[in-house]
């Protein structure tokens, strides 16, 4: 576990920023999720995972004056523009990619992707989820649209 250095750790070798959302998430044994870098290819395992507990160096350029520079927090999720974060205040934030200029791991507290069945099992029900409703919105559609080319 790396971190800034600026807070204090405690006996759970979490720093104390991490405490009250590592306690939310029911004190999982992060020792198990550490990063594999070594060894075969099929058996390493490595980068930021849904549910981290990360830090986060942000450009101070893109802040208002006298924002602390580093964000703590929850990693929710990530996308095209932005990395989504709770922090230890339980405030969600979307924090642009473009300000980012480092993103420290403090601990994983889930398994890599591949071997995540909670994971895996949540998405394959959301895509389900999402083809009904697709269905659903094009079952109500029809013929609302329709244009004569011609």
């Amino acid at each position: 576990m790396e971190s800034t250095g600026d807070e204090k750790t405690t006996n759970s070798g979490l720093p104390e920023w991490a405490i009250p959302l590592w306690e939310d998430l029911g004190k999982p044994d992060f020792s198990e999720f550490e990063d594999v870098r070594t060894g075969p290819l099929l058996e390493r395992r490595s980068g930021l995972r849904r549910d981290d507990f990360v830090e986060i160096l942000l450009d101070s350029r893109g802040l208002p004056e006298g924002m602390d520079n580093w964000m703590r927090g929850r990693l929710m999720g990530t996308n095209k523009n932005t990395l989504l974060l709770v922090t230890p205040d339980g405030a969600y934030h979307a924090v642009s990619r473009r300000i980012v200029i480092d993103v420290i791991l403090v601990a994983h507290m889930r398994a890599a992707y591949i071997d995540d069945r909670e994971l895996l099992d949540y998405e394959r029900e959301d895509m389900k989820r999402r083809n009904s409703l697709q269905e659903e919105v094009e079952k109500r559609s029809t013929g609302a649209d329709d244009l004569s080319w011609g």
